[in-house]
């Protein structure tokens, strides 16, 4: 089977990634460093240990495997870690990234599946947003993926490597059968921390408002089920393959959930109440962020059919109670 590169393929979403790249027929290749990622999560392919920036230790791998493909997921993904230290972002993210595009083009590996983010978008509050939009990233964050998206289209015009491009927001829900899910530490997403206070992981969860102008007062959010997430890299994959050229995809539902929509959607999966208290906004917060991804439909004929909160909160659910790594 045609082996791809998933670099973060130990981690949450580059793991499940790898599921589905070998249920499409491909042998997945890990590349991670474990420093957010699980050595217990790699189950679906050859696992080598290494890190973005070592280029001797990049050559090794592409050598070794000799990759028709690089599926990159591996980042720091922190908002506000990237605005205290954007120093360590802007190594990390995009000297790590240059790096490997520069590994693979050495190699002779010119399809590159990106896994970018909305944040490159910026603060575009209440509007549906599509690739089309102007990209005013205002965190060291998105701005290291925009300047990843520019290295490869530069790379694209010099080299002829072709990319497709993913921009989205908030990932979640976990693999229906349980072999993987999203385990993090320290972790930060909104469903996993409620999940842990329902379970008495943690304190009561905080919500950051409760003033704003929406049904329910609470922040409005665009949440992806992982596994349509990496169904749609693997169609990006499939797009490459058929010569259909670089593209930029949006991923999205186009509408969002509330905070109070997320916390009454576990209560009627768990049957368990979520312990919260209101706080005050976070500064930088908007007030409703949701992505469209009608030319993902169109042209990849990609459909987020998992894409619910109860599927998300579900599947959440069930890998939160038996779910975990030990590294």
């Amino acid at each position: 089977m045609d082996k791809v590169l998933v670099t973060g393929g130990a981690g949450y979403i580059g793991s499940h990634a790898c599921k589905a790249l070998k249920a499409a027929g491909f042998t997945p290749v890990t590349y991670d460093n474990l420093a957010t990622g699980w050595r217990d999560a790699v189950k679906f392919g050859p696992f080598e240990e290494g890190d973005l920036q070592d280029r001797v230790r990049l050559d090794e791998v592409f050598a070794k495997h000799q990759p028709i493909a690089v599926m990159h997921f591996a980042a720091l993904s922190q908002v506000g870690e990237s605005m205290s230290d954007p120093g360590r972002y802007w190594h990390n993210n995009v000297g790590g990234s240059l790096s490997l595009v520069e590994a693979a083009v050495a190699a002779d590996c010119k399809k590159f599946v990106f896994s970018s983010t909305c944040a490159t978008y910026g603060d575009q509050d209440n509007v549906i947003l599509d690739e089309t939009s102007a990209q005013y990233p205002i965190n060291a964050y998105g701005a290291s993926k925009r300047a990843i998206e520019d290295i490869l289209r530069d790379f694209e015009a010099a080299h002829e490597l072709q990319h497709v491009i993913f921009r989205y927001f908030n990932v979640a829900g976990a693999d229906p059968e349980g072999e993987v899910g999203e385990f993090h530490k320290p972790e930060t997403h909104l469903i996993p921390l409620m999940l842990d206070a329902i379970s008495g992981k943690r304190a009561a969860l905080t919500i950051y408002g409760d003033d704003y102008d929406t049904p329910d007062g609470t922040c409005i959010r665009d949440y992806v089920h992982v596994c349509d997430l990496v169904d749609a890299h693997v169609s990006g994959l499939k797009w490459l393959q058929s010569g259909k050229g670089s593209r930029v995809f949006n991923l999205g539902t186009g509408s969002g959930y509330s905070v109070r929509e997320v916390l009454d959607y576990s209560r009627a999966v768990t049957n368990q109440a979520v312990p919260h208290t209101i706080g005050p906004r976070r500064p930088g917060d908007c007030t409703k962020l949701v992505s469209g991804s009608s030319r993902a439909m169109e042209e990849l004929g990609w459909t987020p059919i998992r894409s619910t909160l109860e599927q998300m909160i579900s599947d959440a659910w069930r890998w939160h109670q038996t779910g975990h790594y030990n590294g």
